[in-house]
C-alpha cells in the first residue's frame, strides 16, 4: 500500500490524485471476483451504497431512504442500472462507464407510497426476471441487500429464488483500494477542520444544536456531500451517553463531546473528540486519561493477522463501567469499519468479538471508540480515532489534538493569576475567605 497522504479537492494535470477511473474499475472488479467465487447467480442491490460502490452513481442524500433505484449485477457482465425518473438519462449522458442501454428508468414501491394497485412491485421483478432469462441465470439465487416485503414476494412469485447478498457485499467492502483510502483520507482532514472551529466556538451560552449548525457549514463548505450526523453531548447528558443533540446551553466546566459523521466522494467519518468549557473537574480529567487509555492500548495491538478478539480483550467488561451486560453497554467501547457507510466490516465488541474473531488485514480502515463514566455520576469522555491498516501495524488519519483532555472556551484573568484548567465545579467560591483590605 502506497504512503497515506491527502491532496487538494480539485483534480489537477501536474499531481496524481484520486484515480476515479480506477476507483470505479477496482470497486467493480472486486465484487465481480467474489460473485464469481459464490453460488450467487446475480445481486439485486437497492441499498444506495451498495449501488454507488457498483454503479458510481449518485443521486443526493434525500434518495438514501426510499429504496426506490435498484441495480443488478449478474455473473459474468457489466451493472444494468434502474434509476429515478430523468436521473436515468442524465447518467446514459455523463457515466460512460455503465454502457449502452444500461442506465433505465425504473422505480419501486417509494417505501409503501405507490398503492399495491400501481402493480410497481410486481414491474420490479418482470424486469429483473427478464434480465436473468436472457442470461440464463433465472434458476440460479439472486442475493438482496435490503428490500421491501413486497417486492420480495414479487420477485419469489415470479419464481426467483432470493437469498441473502449482505456478507457477500460486505466482504467486498471489507479491503479499501488506494483511492478508497485517500478519500476516507481527505473526509477525516474536513472534520479535523470542523472541530478546529468548533474548538474556537464553544464558550458558556452555547446550545448543542449550534455546535451541529457550525459543523454542518464548515463541512459543506469543504465540499462534504452529505453530512449524516453531529452528535453533540454537553454536561449532565454525558452519562449515560444518549447518541442524539438537543438544545442545552453549555456551562463553564462542562464537558462536551462530539462525533462527526460525514461523507465526502461517498466515504464516511465517525470521529469522536471530548472538550471541557473553561475547565475540567478532577473526576472529568481521571476519565479522560482511562478513555485514553483503552484507546491506546487498543491501537497499538492493530497489525495484520492480530484478531478483533484480542483487541476487545484489552477493554474493561460493561460491569466495570455501570451497565449490566455487554448488549447494554454496546457501542461505547467499539470498532467499526468505515466506508461508503460508517458501520462496515470489521466489527470490534465484547458482545460478539470474543467468540467470533474476525482477522486485521492490510488496507482495511476502522474506527476504535472508547467512553468512560466519570466518578461525579454525569460527566464522561468520549475519544475515537481512524485507523489504515499498513504493512506493519496502522496509521491514524484522525488528527485533532486529542492526546489530551482540550479546554476550549475563555480564559479567565484574575488579580491572583489565570484560573487553573483542572478547578471543580463550585471552585468560584473563595474558601481561603481572605479579610477585605482596609
Amino acid at each position: 500500500m502506497t504512503s497515506l497522504r491527502t491532496d487538494g479537492t480539485m483534480g489537477v494535470d501536474w499531481e496524481q490524485r484520486v484515480d476515479f477511473d480506477r476507483l470505479r474499475r477496482e470497486r467493480l472488479d472486486r465484487l465481480k471476483g467474489l460473485l464469481a467465487a459464490s453460488e450467487i447467480g446475480a445481486l439485486l442491490c437497492f441499498d444506495m451504497n451498495n449501488i454507488r460502490y457498483i454503479t458510481a452513481t449518485h443521486i443526493g442524500t434525500w434518495a438514501i431512504d426510499k429504496l426506490g433505484r435498484f441495480c443488478l449485477l449478474p455473473q459474468g457482465d457489466d451493472p444494468i442500472m434502474w434509476d429515478f425518473g430523468s436521473a436515468a438519462r442524465h447518467h446514459q449522458l455523463h457515466n460512460p462507464w455503465l454502457g449502452d442501454g444500461r442506465s433505465r428508468a425504473g422505480i419501486s414501491t417509494m417505501r409503501g407510497s405507490f398503492s399495491p394497485k400501481m402493480e410497481r412491485a410486481e414491474d420490479v421483478a418482470r424486469k429483473v426476471k427478464a434480465e436473468l432469462e436472457a442470461r440464463g441465470l433465472l434458476g440460479s439465487p439472486v442475493g438482496i441487500d435490503v428490500v421491501e416485503p413486497v417486492v420480495l414476494f414479487a420477485l419469489q412469485r415470479e419464481g426467483i429464488d432470493v437469498v441473502d447478498s449482505q456478507q457477500l457485499l460486505q466482504e467486498s467492502r471489507k479491503i479499501k483500494t488506494r483511492d478508497e483510502i485517500s478519500l476516507l483520507n481527505t473526509a477525516a482532514m474536513m472534520v479535523d477542520a470542523a472541530y478546529d472551529e468548533l474548538y474556537r466556538f464553544l464558550r458558556p451560552g452555547v446550545r448543542e444544536n449550534e455546535c451541529v449548525g457550525l459543523v454542518s457549514k464548515v463541512l459543506y463548505d469543504l465540499g462534504s456531500e452529505h453530512v449524516e450526523g453531529v452528535n453533540a453531548i454537553s454536561g449532565e447528558r454525558c452519562s449515560p451517553h444518549p447518541h442524539v443533540f438537543s438544545d442545552r446551553h453549555l456551562r463553564p466546566g462542562d464537558p462536551a463531546y462530539f462525533d462527526i459523521l460525514h461523507s465526502y466522494m461517498g466515504y464516511r467519518t465517525c470521529y469522536y473528540r471530548t472538550f471541557a468549557v473553561g475547565s475540567a473537574s478532577r473526576a472529568m480529567v481521571d476519565a479522560y486519561q482511562r478513555c485514553r487509555y483503552y484507546l491506546d492500548i487498543a491501537i497499538d495491538a492493530i497489525r495484520p493477522g492480530a484478531t478483533t478478539a484480542e483487541v476487545v480483550q484489552l477493554w474493561p467488561e460493561a460491569k466495570e463501567f455501570g451497565f449490566a451486560n455487554e448488549e447494554d453497554a454496546f457501542a461505547l467501547q467499539f470498532g467499526h469499519g468505515i466506508g461508503l457507510s460508517i458501520w462496515e466490516k470489521p466489527v470490534f465488541s465484547r458482545l460478539v468479538s470474543l467468540e467470533h474473531p474476525e482477522v486485521i488485514e492490510e488496507g482495511m480502515v476502522f474506527a476504535l471508540e472508547t467512553f468512560w463514566p466519570s466518578s461525579d455520576g454525569w460527566s464522561a469522555a468520549r475519544i475515537e480515532e481512524q485507523l489504515v491498516v499498513t504493512a506493519t501495524g496502522c496509521e491514524v488519519i484522525s488528527r485533532f489534538p486529542a492526546e489530551d483532555l482540550v479546554i476550549a472556551g475563555s480564559s479567565y484573568a484574575t488579580v491572583s493569576g489565570g484560573l487553573p484548567g483542572i478547578r471543580e465545579i463550585e471552585s468560584h467560591r473563595n474558601s481561603r475567605r481572605d479579610a477585605p483590605a482596609g
